[in-house]
């Protein structure tokens, strides 16, 4: 897929994309042992259809999870915008991975089974939010389940440090994905086990309608 055109004078896009640029190594030295088995359980178990799936791994770093799906059985492919991760996470996995602006996102029509949005989502400022995830849901096929993990907060938009990021609660998330066509399949906090005010994160699964 060819990289599409956005403004590189976005301060979002140029200051958050360059931080995770410039700490490719360190972000993946700290991110590679993380257990993310239950969120892609998560989306899996409700993949419609015989598998293997065909997933699309948006913002996927370094790689970590594009080689989980794989080694399932799946066809992943990998989204990044940060030129560091896009060549670790084709190493790491080999996969195919496409270099892409979450804010200008090219997506081919009804491709994927699902989306595995994993700690990536909530850098898009709410202004951008409608528009990015009526591309996740075009990029879907019918019936297609998109996966998100956010930090969860009290609706705080911002800069955290050289990041933007927006902390929704669970009423607003539900209300952006509503409006853009998708269905609540369930919803939790994460990390498991623990009592909500150590639950900093906030997981859903939705459904294409």
């Amino acid at each position: 897929m060819p990289t599409p055109p956005h403004d590189p004078s976005d301060p979002v896009t140029a200051s958050t994309l360059a931080h995770y640029n410039d700490n490719a190594l360190s972000f993946w030295q700290g991110t590679r042992d993380h257990d993310v088995r239950q969120n892609i359980a998560a989306l899996l178990r409700h993949l419609q259809g015989t598998p293997p799936h065909t997933v699309l791994d948006l913002g996927c770093g370094p790689g970590r999870d594009l080689k989980t799906f794989k080694q399932l059985g799946h066809t992943a492919i990998g989204v990044d915008g940060a030129p560091h991760f896009v060549a670790m996470a084709r190493e790491h996995s080999g996969c195919e991975v496409w270099q892409q602006n979450l804010l200008a996102l090219d997506l081919p029509a009804a491709r994927f089974d699902g989306v595995f949005a994993n700690a990536v989502l909530f850098h898009v400022p709410s202004a951008n939010l409608p528009s990015v995830l009526r591309a996740l849901h075009a990029t879907l096929k019918p019936g297609g389940v998109l996966f998100s993990s956010n930090p969860r907060g009290q609706g705080q938009e911002g800069w955290q440090g050289d990041r933007y990021g927006v902390y929704h609660d669970l009423s607003s998330w539900q209300g952006f994905l509503s409006a853009a066509g998708f269905d609540e399949l369930e919803h939790y906090y994460r990390p498991e086990g623990l009592p909500p005010e150590q639950q900093p994160w906030l997981a859903s699964v939705w459904r294409k309608v």
